[in-house]
């Protein structure tokens, strides 16, 4: 797998401004068509199952999601084909409260020809996620 890949480089560059909570590094690393589905289909964080699609929507994403919790994200293997990565990864999601959130699935990273993305997709469901309470 080359890590300079530009689905590689886009995924890295999502990685890095999610753990800095860098809200607008990472909304420029997106096209303005992108769509997130994470995860996949319907489920609590989109509950028409058709993600979150264009800036506007991926940036109420973030302000959900993201800007109140703190996100680790473990990156088991990743590959990249065509203008794509996917990674097997795990991301542990700390809340306000104390409590936490862990899911392991495959993320995918697409990218267009100016190396911005244009999906991200999340491959796992909500029966998979580990809660656990405050300590």
């Amino acid at each position: 797998m080359s890590e300079e890949h530009p689905a590689m480089i886009a995924a890295r560059g999502s990685w890095s401004a999610v753990a800095r909570k860098a809200r607008e590094e990472w909304l420029a690393l997106m096209a303005e068509d992108v769509c997130i589905e994470d995860p996949i289909g319907v489920s609590p964080l989109d509950p028409i199952g058709k993600g979150h699609c264009g800036k506007q929507a991926v940036r109420a994403f973030w302000e959900r999601t993201i800007a109140p919790n703190q996100i680790r994200i473990e990156v088991a293997r990743s590959f990249c084909a065509g203008q794509e990565s996917a990674h097997l990864m795990t991301l542990t999601t700390s809340f306000p409260n104390g409590a936490c959130a862990v899911v392991t699935g495959i993320f995918s990273y697409r990218v267009n020809d100016a190396g911005k993305l244009v999906a991200l997709r999340g491959t796992w469901q909500m029966s998979d996620m580990k809660l656990h309470p405050p300590a």
